[in-house]
């Protein structure tokens, strides 16, 4: 199995807080899980471990730069699906981390 950029990496997990509508939280019909939601204020809630210091959403699994997964993929936040892979917070994320940034489109390799 070849794993993309983003399976390998994960440094956007670990290095921002994602915060997003308390509507897409499961409790008000959203996708998200509640056990990993933190609600802020009442119109916004955050992923757990994201305002650790150093961040790390509690749904990351496995090793950054080698091989990482989502444990809420297709249930992730909008604040997840909307960062784009190369971007230039992608390029901050992954020089926190010591990893390169990406060259161009990255597809699998």
């Amino acid at each position: 199995m070849t794993l993309n950029a983003c399976q390998r990496c994960g440094a956007c997990c670990a290095s921002f807080r994602v915060d997003f509508s308390v509507f897409e939280s499961e409790a008000e019909g959203g996708p998200v899980p509640d056990g990993l939601t933190v609600q802020v204020t009442g119109t916004t809630s955050r992923l757990r471990g994201t305002d650790h210091a150093p961040p790390r959403c509690a749904a990351l699994t496995g090793r950054l730069g080698q091989q990482v997964g989502c444990g809420i993929y297709e249930w992730r936040p909008s604040p997840c699906r909307e960062f784009e892979e190369g971007s230039d917070a992608c390029a901050r994320a992954r020089q926190r981390h010591g990893l390169a940034p990406l060259d161009g489109p990255w597809h699998n390799g």
